[in-house]
């Protein structure tokens, strides 16, 4: 691709870095900015700036937050012996979207993935371990994608969690096997959280 400057040029290359950009839908939101007010810009560039500089992770559950501990952790609302774990950041929003969970999160940060190198040592396992280890927790929900990398991890903790007291549940599989949770409707994952089943290995 020529470019006639190469300022757009290098705009283009560092917007092409975002997943899910090439080089044409960089191009177009390069030039979009281009025709903006310059406010618009350094509006655009401080928000991004302050995020990144600013933005924490929970001390409790290890979601993003502005503060030491987050919104839904420090929610007297929130339902404290109901833990959902997830994979990620992306499942929660997904998950809050529903509008179908009272209770609170614990992130994983990553599923186990021997090819990716990534082991339970990898994750915030022995965080989640640590929670439940304090007894106000009853119920830990396994809201994992229906990957094989997914499963691993459940059965995983499904171990783990095994000698603790804790009631072990998982999402109805309504979510399509192999499906990644963040991508499923929310109709049908607020149905997959109300649903949910007793988790076992057998």
């Amino acid at each position: 691709m020529n470019f006639p400057s190469k300022l757009i040029e290098n705009a283009v290359t560092e917007i092409s870095r975002l997943p899910g950009i090439g080089k044409k839908t960089a191009l177009r939101l390069a030039l979009h900015l281009l025709r903006q007010p310059e406010v618009f810009s350094e509006a655009l560039s401080a928000s991004i700036l302050e995020m990144r500089q600013k933005t924490q992770y929970c001390r409790v559950c290890h979601n993003i937050s502005d503060e030491e501990v987050c919104s839904i952790c420090e929610s007297h609302r929130r339902d404290r012996a109901t833990v959902c774990v997830v994979e990620d950041i992306r499942d929660v929003l997904a998950i809050e979207n529903t509008n179908q969970f009272q209770g609170v999160y614990h992130v994983l940060g990553g599923v186990i993935s021997p090819i990716q190198g990534i082991g339970p040592d990898n994750l915030t396992i022995e965080s989640l371990i640590n929670r439940i280890g304090m007894g106000e927790i009853k119920e830990v929900i396994l809201a994992l994608s229906a990957t094989m990398e997914g499963d691993t991890t459940s059965f995983y903790l499904g171990k783990r969690l095994k000698e603790s007291g804790v009631k072990v549940s998982t999402i109805a599989r309504g979510i399509p096997v192999g499906g990644e949770l963040e991508f499923t409707d929310e109709v049908t994952l607020g149905r997959s959280i109300l649903t949910r089943i007793n988790y076992s290995q057998d």
